[in-house]
């Protein structure tokens, strides 16, 4: 590949939109501009679009629509479960970990300072595994109010929880439970109805949708209040005007996503083994953080690995990847300009003084980008 070729290895920051999604957000931005509270035919035909995303996002994750709350995001929806549980379900106790993402760690600390929350946070193994005895452990302590909050799979690393384990868990000691699953939705397959979970988050732009819309699935009957004030949309649950475009583009996204889930996932993993096999081949003292290197215990879609390189190699990494068009993450990219280092790897004690870096991918990567990439870093640790 050319030099001046750029490569894209951040998907788990952000995806590229897919032209079809590009497509059918246009078409709403030039032909439905109303506003979908209005009762005119303007706003009629903005509410078809929404409800009708609506009801397809349901669908998908066998959900009821009422169950849908479109939010800002993932942020957002972190924010509104934690803090509503709070007031809303009188939660006294939340068991979380430490390598959860700052959406909910910084949450966390807030509802404990302002409130009096007690949190808990579960102990990790050297790989970012929870442990699930200690959490049957706190589950038990009392007979207060709790609610469980655990991600799908971890941005940084990739670890898959088992969320079904963790159900099960919670049911059995009448807990609640959220899930932050930006990660997953558009990259597994949910069955909402089956899992029995109470509050899960995601956002488009994880799945090849837009920025700034993503949703809160809030199981029936899980009676909370509005977090943001105003009006009376999505059920009264999040005030603000509807952001069509972006409903309707997260929409598509998804069904795009679902469609196609089985033959995207078995090329992204032919991608990541190849990954794997290129790294092991050019370092072969590099270790793979987390569970990021194992096929079946981490997301297909990444892989975060501690490089063997001496400090003033080190140091120059990222500028030197970047001056080559590669972009990749140290971790989250909410997390870039930290000076701390990533959170999460140093929650699992395995932090070394080798940098490590997270790639991931997407659909539109390909094999010539990993030999591109395992190019750059050759000539960058022999010169």
């Amino acid at each position: 590949m050319k030099n001046n070729t750029t490569v894209y290895f951040d998907n788990a920051a952000t995806t590229p939109l897919r032209k079809e999604v590009i497509g059918a957000m246009a078409e709403v931005m030039e032909n439905c501009f109303g506003n979908p509270s209005s009762t005119h035919a303007f706003g009629r035909s903005a509410k078809a679009y929404v409800e009708t995303a609506r009801k397809g996002i349901a669908k998908i994750l066998n959900a009821q629509p009422q169950e849908i709350i479109f939010t800002s995001g993932g942020t957002e929806s972190d924010n509104m479960v934690l803090h509503c549980a709070v007031r809303d379900l009188g939660v006294k106790t939340i068991i979380s970990s430490a390598i959860e993402h700052h959406a909910i760690l910084h949450t966390l600390e807030i509802l404990e300072q302002n409130h009096g929350i007690e949190v808990k946070l579960l102990e990790v193994s050297d790989k970012g595994e929870v442990d699930f005895n200690q959490l049957e452990e706190y589950l038990a302590l009392d007979n207060s109010p709790k609610l469980v909050t655990l991600m799908h799979i971890n941005n940084e690393i990739g670890n898959l929880l088992d969320l079904e384990k963790v159900v099960v868990l919670c049911q059995a000691h009448q807990a609640y439970f959220h899930s932050d699953a930006v990660q997953g939705i558009g990259h597994y397959p949910f069955d909402l109805e089956a899992l029995k979970i109470d509050f899960l988050s995601a956002a488009a732009h994880k799945f090849h949708g837009p920025k700034g819309i993503g949703f809160a699935y809030i199981r029936k009957n899980r009676k909370l209040m509005p977090l943001i004030h105003g009006g009376t949309q999505e059920r009264g649950l999040r005030a603000g005007t509807e952001s069509v475009h972006n409903i309707v583009g997260m929409f598509k996204a998804l069904e795009i996503a679902n469609d196609l889930w089985a033959k995207e996932k078995a090329q992204l993993l032919e991608l990541k083994k190849y990954f794997l096999q290129k790294l092991k081949t050019l370092f072969p003292d590099a270790i793979t953080n987390g569970f990021s290197g194992d096929l079946k215990r981490s997301t297909y879609t990444l892989v975060n690995v501690a490089l063997p390189l001496p400090e003033s190699k080190a140091a120059m990494l990222d500028f030197h990847l970047d001056l080559k068009g590669i972009a990749c993450s140290k971790g989250s990219a909410c997390q870039s300009g930290s000076t701390s280092g990533s959170h999460v790897l140093n929650a699992l004690g395995t932090a070394t003084q080798w940098p490590s870096l997270r790639f991931s991918f997407s659909i539109f990567n390909t094999k010539a980008e990993i030999d591109y990439l395992m190019q750059v870093l050759e000539e960058f640790v022999t010169t």
